[in-house]
């Protein structure tokens, strides 16, 4: 009683888009952006990985009709944080704050796109079960 789920298939559309845009969106900003500099692919991967994840628990809880632009703001903000962090965590791999600010840009028009598409799609209403 009190709980909630995620219309079908919501949850799970946007991990799937996530996983694939995530890692692709800092991998193409580790070739266009000077002060992200990575030296093995799988850096940019794994990068990217947490970000879908923790991008689909944000989205959980806070992407419904009338935030969405909230949403994308408190994306862009996580983002930063968890790329500059993570990135200067891992083995010989560098990535400057404006770097991660640069990323966090690129990835919040790409999660515009998807919380758009989820929220028309009504696949962030939440239902009692």
């Amino acid at each position: 009683m009190g709980e909630v789920n995620v219309k079908r298939g919501g949850v799970m559309t946007s991990l799937l888009l996530k996983i694939f845009t995530c890692p692709i969106a800092v991998i193409v900003a580790m070739y266009l952006f000077t002060g992200v500099d990575y030296v093995s692919l799988w850096q940019p991967i794994v990068v990217g990985l947490v970000l879908a994840v923790v991008g689909v628990a944000m989205e959980y809880f806070i992407l419904k009709r009338g935030t969405l632009w909230g949403s994308v703001i408190a994306d862009f903000a996580a983002s930063v944080l968890i790329v500059y962090l993570l990135s200067n965590l891992l083995w010989n791999s560098s990535v400057t704050f404006l770097g991660a600010v640069l990323i966090g840009l690129l990835l919040g028009v790409v999660e515009y796109f998807i919380h758009r598409y989820l929220i028309t799609t009504g696949k962030t209403q939440k239902s009692p079960v």
